[in-house]
């Protein structure tokens, strides 16, 4: 499982029937999911990135987490995570889990995160998706569950 953890100080999702989810300060996270993640990747993950310590203390230091700013996650399906980009020019997308397995994925990641106290709002699972995001810092950081 992949994840692109942003720190934002607001961001919003919307698909063609409106805004599906938005935060204020906090993070943005676009997850992937390919064929071999279990739930013990979305726990992973889940425990970790709510746990980052990428917000400024008071002296200006990365030392604090979303928990310890309460901060909310908005979290979003991003197959294209999984995209191969290695040959040719247009990518392939075969090491992306089929819908149904991302999804219920994506959603025991969200879970977990929210029985951890936090604050989740979703995207729209498969559908084409607008992201506002304010990348604060900017602070971008990749994870990947099989690199622990």
């Amino acid at each position: 499982m992949r994840a692109v953890v942003q720190r934002t100080t607001g961001a919003s999702v919307t698909v063609e029937s409106g805004t599906t989810g938005s935060v204020k300060k906090g993070l943005v996270v676009l997850l992937g999911v390919t064929h071999d993640d279990t739930e013990e990747d979305a726990a992973y993950l889940a425990k970790k990135i709510p746990h980052l310590r990428i917000f400024e203390d008071e002296e200006g230091k990365m030392n604090l987490s979303a928990v310890d700013v309460g901060g909310e996650v908005l979290s979003i399906s991003q197959f294209t995570l999984y995209g191969d980009c290695r040959k040719g020019r247009r990518p392939n997308f075969m090491q992306a889990a089929k819908p149904d397995y991302a999804n219920e994925l994506y959603e025991t990641f969200n879970d977990h995160v929210r029985r951890q106290g936090i604050d989740v709002a979703t995207g729209a699972f498969g559908e084409m998706m607008t992201v506002d995001l304010i990348n604060d810092g900017p602070v971008t950081l990749i994870l990947d569950s099989k690199e622990r």
